[in-house]
C-alpha cells in the first residue's frame, strides 16, 4: 500500500472519530443523569422541645423539673417529698396500702405525678393533656379491719386531666386545678 493511501485513510478515520464525538457532545445531557431521587418520608419538623413544668402547691408541695420530649411523646414526672410533720406510718394490712407512696421504712409521704403528652403543630402551637394526680398524709385514722383496729394514713387524693394549648416560644401557661395548685408549664425550642 502506498504512503500517500495510508495517510488518506488515516485521516478518514481521525474525522470519523471526531464526526462521532461531535454528535455525543449534540444529544441532549439529561439522557445521561442519574435517576432522581425521591424522598419518601420526612423528619418531624418540630424537634425536641424543652418543657418545665413547676408545682405550687399548699397541700403538695412545690416542685420542678425540666425534661426534653418530641411531639407525640409523653413524659411521667414523679416527685416525693416529706410531707410537714414527718412521714406517717403505714402497715402492709392497711387498705389501699400498695397504692399509697411510701420511703423506705413504708410510712406515706406526700407524691404528686403528672403525666405530660404535648403534639406540636406546625405553628409551634403545643396541644397538651396533662394528668395530674397527688397524695398526701394528714395524720392517722382507726380502721377495723378482720376485728383487728388498725392505724392506717388519713390522706387526700386529687385526680385531674387537664387539657391546654400554648406557644413553644418560652412563654409560661399557668394552670390552676381543683384544689387550689398551680402547675405553670414553659416550653422552648
Amino acid at each position: 500500500m502506498s504512503q500517500s493511501l495510508r495517510i488518506s485513510l488515516s485521516l478518514s478515520a481521525v474525522s470519523v472519530a471526531a464526526s462521532f464525538a461531535c454528535a455525543l457532545a449534540a444529544l441532549p445531557t439529561a439522557s445521561f443523569a442519574a435517576t432522581p431521587i425521591t424522598v419518601t418520608s420526612k423528619a418531624a419538623t418540630d424537634g425536641p422541645i424543652r418543657y418545665t413544668v413547676k408545682v405550687t402547691s399548699k397541700q403538695f408541695g412545690n416542685s420542678q423539673e425540666t425534661r426534653t420530649i418530641r411531639s407525640g411523646e409523653s413524659d411521667d414526672f414523679t416527685w416525693k417529698t416529706v410531707p410537714p410533720g414527718g412521714p406517717v406510718p403505714a402497715t402492709s394490712d392497711c387498705p389501699d396500702y400498695a397504692s399509697l407512696p411510701v420511703d423506705s421504712n413504708g410510712a406515706m409521704i406526700r407524691q404528686t405525678q403528672i403525666r405530660f403528652a404535648p403534639i406540636v403543630a406546625k405553628d409551634g402551637v403545643a396541644t397538651v393533656q396533662m394528668n395530674f394526680q397527688a397524695q398526701t398524709p394528714h395524720g392517722t385514722k382507726d380502721i377495723t379491719s378482720e376485728g383487728k383496729t388498725l392505724k392506717c394514713p388519713n390522706y387526700t387524693a386529687v385526680s385531674q386531666v387537664v387539657r391546654f394549648t400554648m406557644p413553644t416560644n418560652g412563654s409560661t401557661k399557668t394552670l390552676t386545678l381543683n384544689d387550689g395548685s398551680q402547675v405553670a408549664v414553659s416550653a422552648k425550642r
